[in-house]
């Protein structure tokens, strides 16, 4: 029998978070390889980039904190799974997917909490 244990994530630390405006955000999550989806929580959509792992960050990890080098984000009443970049250096739109997260992450959820009582 295997044991399973919970170790939900106790703190992050966001040492960045920028309001973007929607279309520059959708930009940033386009690379020569497709695009890379953003998040959707509450109202807010957003992406974030995790400090790269070394040792320091893995034990802080493994104690349950994490750290985002960068959040940026924007304002998106409601949730949509597709947006699209209408823009003439691409040539045709580009589509990026919108995770809903709101029903699942506790993480993202009190990140958004924190975002609209710090604005």
């Amino acid at each position: 029998m295997v044991k399973v244990n919970y170790s939900p994530i106790k703190e992050l630390v966001v040492h960045e978070a920028v309001q973007l405006d929607m279309e520059d955000l959708m930009r940033e999550r386009i690379t020569p390889q497709g695009t890379m989806p953003l998040y959707w929580c509450n109202g807010i959509v957003f992406s974030f980039s995790s400090i790269p792992m070394t040792n320091q960050m893995s034990k802080e990890y493994l104690e349950g904190k994490i750290h985002w080098a960068e959040a940026h984000y924007s304002i998106m009443k409601s949730y949509t799974p597709i947006v699209e970049l209408r823009d003439e250096q691409y040539g045709a739109p580009q589509r990026i997917r919108v995770i809903d997260t709101s029903k699942f992450s506790v993480l993202h959820a009190e990140f958004v909490k924190w975002l609209k009582e710090k604005k």
